[in-house]
C-alpha cells in the first residue's frame, strides 16, 4: 500500500504540487476541435491541473489558451468577442492577444493617449496545438517540448472518434486500472452478466465477435518495461502461450495513456486531470484500414459525451468503458490507497506507483521526465508495442450490431456520428482473406522488445 503521503504526493494536480509539476512537462488533450469550431463564440471553458482557462479560436484561424478572467474586473473571457489576432472582454472592451498580453484598453487609451498600463495588465497564456481532432495543451515551463506524434495520431488511412466523460475523482485512479488485467474478468464480464440476470435485460453477453479468448478466465499476468513506459500481457484459459495477448501485450504510455485493441481498432484513453477530485477521460478511436486501401474522407474527427448514468440515476453498466467509470469513481473522489489490502493481481500497479515516484524524484532533482520529446527527427511517428491479434481475432468486428448482430466494439454508450465511416474502414478488411491477413495492420513496424520476467 502507499503512505498517506505519498498518496498526497501523487494525486494532487494544482500549481506548485509535485504531480502538479511533473503533469505540466506534458501536452494534453482538452478538447475536440470540432466542438470549438462549431460553437458560434469561437470559445469553450477548460479546467486542467487546476487552473481555469479558456481556449479559442481567433478569426485568423490561431488556437489560443488563456486565463478565464479578465486582468481588468475579471470577467469571464469566454463570454468574449473573438475578433482577428485576439479576444476582447466584453464588459469595457479589454482585449487580449493569443499570448495573453493585453493589447488594447480603449477608454484608458483614450484618456492617457499611451498604452504603458495594458503592459502590466496580461494574463497567462498557454501554448495549444491541433493533432488527431484534438486540441492540446501544455502549461508547463518554457520552452515547450514538441507535441509527442504517437503513431495511432498520426496515420494516414484511419478514421478517428473522440469520446469524453467527465468523471467526479482523481485521475490516479482512473489510470491505475491500466496496469489491471484480471479486473476485466470480473468488472467487463461477470458484472455485467450478473446485473443482466438480475434486472431480465436480456441473454447475458457472449464474446464471440469479439474473439475466441475474450472474455475467458485468468491465468497468469505480467508486465514489463519498454522506452515509452509500461505494457501488461495476459494468459487465460484457451491460450497456449503463443498469442500476443501474453507475448506483446498492450502498453501505458507515461504518464496517463492507455492504448487498447488490435489492427482493425486502437483506443487511446487519456486521463487528463482537471483538478484534484475531477478527470476528463478522452477516448480517441483509431480505425485504421486495411493495407493497400484508402480511408473514406473524415472532413472533421466526430466527437460526443458520454453520460455516467441513466434517467433514474443508476450507473450505465452495458458497456465496458462505462463500467470501469463506475469503478473509479466508486472509490471515492480519491482513493484511500494507505487503506488497501493489495494482492497479487495489483504487482503491475505497485510497479507503476513506483515509477510515478521515480519520475516525481527525477524531476525534482532538475532532470527531464520520460516521454518529453525535444528532438523532430525522434518524433515523426513514435511507436510502440501493442497487439495486432488480440484474444485470436481474425475477423473484423462490427462497429455498431445490426439486426441479428450481438456483439460491436463501441467502448462506451452511445454511438459515433460517423458511424457509416467508421463501418466503411471496418469493411475494407473483407477485402484480405482471413488466412492471409498479416499480423500487421497499416502502420509502422513496432520495435522489438524483449518482455522481463514476471513481477
Amino acid at each position: 500500500m502507499l503512505t498517506s503521503a505519498d498518496n498526497e504526493r501523487l494525486t494532487r494536480v494544482g500549481p506548485g504540487t509535485p504531480m502538479g509539476e511533473l503533469m505540466r512537462r506534458y501536452w494534453h488533450p482538452i478538447a475536440p476541435a470540432a466542438e470549438l469550431d462549431a460553437n458560434p463564440l469561437r470559445t469553450k471553458e477548460i479546467r486542467l491541473l487546476g487552473e481555469d482557462l479558456v481556449l479559442f479560436r481567433d478569426r485568423s484561424g490561431r488556437l489560443a489558451l488563456l486565463d478565464r478572467f479578465c486582468s481588468h474586473r475579471r470577467v469571464n473571457l469566454a463570454t468574449g468577442m473573438v475578433e482577428q489576432d485576439g479576444i476582447r472582454c466584453p464588459y469595457h472592451g479589454w482585449k487580449f492577444g493569443i499570448d495573453g498580453t493585453c493589447i488594447e484598453q480603449p477608454f484608458e487609451r483614450t484618456t492617457t493617449g499611451n498604452d504603458a498600463f495594458a503592459a502590466k495588465c496580461g494574463i497567462a497564456g498557454y501554448p495549444v496545438q491541433e493533432l488527431a481532432g484534438l486540441v492540446w495543451a501544455y502549461l508547463g515551463p518554457a520552452p515547450a517540448p514538441l507535441l509527442p506524434r504517437w503513431a495511432p495520431l498520426v496515420w494516414d488511412e484511419a478514421v478517428r472518434d473522440i469520446s469524453i466523460a467527465e468523471l467526479p475523482c482523481n485521475w490516479l485512479q482512473c489510470q491505475e486500472n491500466s496496469l489491471d488485467p484480471v479486473h476485466t474478468e470480473w468488472l467487463h464480464t461477470n458484472y455485467p452478466n450478473y446485473m443482466r440476470r438480475i434486472t431480465d435485460m436480456g441473454e447475458e453477453t457472449r464474446f464471440e465477435g469479439l474473439g475466441p479468448t475474450a472474455g475467458k478466465r485468468h491465468l497468469k499476468i505480467r508486465f514489463y518495461d519498454f522506452e515509452h513506459g509500461m505494457a501488461k500481457a495476459r494468459m487465460v484459459e484457451g491460450d497456449t502461450g503463443e498469442e500476443e495477448d501474453w507475448t506483446v501485450g498492450h502498453p501505458v504510455l507515461f504518464p496517463h495513456i492507455l492504448v487498447t485493441g488490435c489492427q482493425f481498432a486502437y483506443t487511446m484513453q487519456f486521463r487528463v486531470p482537471i483538478d484534484d477530485t475531477h478527470t476528463n477521460h478522452i477516448s480517441l478511436y483509431i480505425f485504421p484500414t486495411a493495407p493497400g486501401t484508402r480511408a473514406p474522407e473524415q472532413k472533421s474527427v466526430s466527437y460526443r459525451y458520454v453520460p455516467l448514468k441513466d434517467e433514474l440515476g443508476n450507473w450505465i453498466v452495458d458497456y465496458s468503458f462505462n463500467q470501469d467509470y463506475m469503478a473509479w469513481v466508486e472509490q471515492g473522489e480519491i482513493a484511500q490507497r494507505d487503506q488497501e489490502k493489495l494482492g497479487t493481481s495489483d504487482v503491475g500497479i505497485i510497479r507503476y506507483r513506483r515509477l510515478l515516484l521515480n519520475q516525481l524524484d527525477a524531476l525534482e532533482r532538475g532532470e527531464e521526465p520520460m516521454n518529453v520529446f525535444r528532438d523532430p527527427a525522434l518524433n515523426e511517428c513514435v511507436d510502440f508495442p501493442r497487439e495486432r491479434i488480440k484474444h485470436r481475432m481474425l475477423t473484423r468486428p462490427i462497429y455498431k450490431p445490426g439486426p441479428g448482430e450481438v456483439t460491436g466494439i463501441a467502448g462506451e454508450y452511445g454511438w459515433s456520428s460517423d458511424t457509416h465511416l467508421i463501418e466503411a474502414a471496418l469493411a475494407t478488411w473483407d477485402t484480405i482473406p482471413e488466412h492471409a491477413r498479416p499480423p500487421r495492420a497499416a502502420e509502422p513496424a513496432s520495435p522489438v522488445v524483449e518482455p522481463v520476467a514476471n513481477v
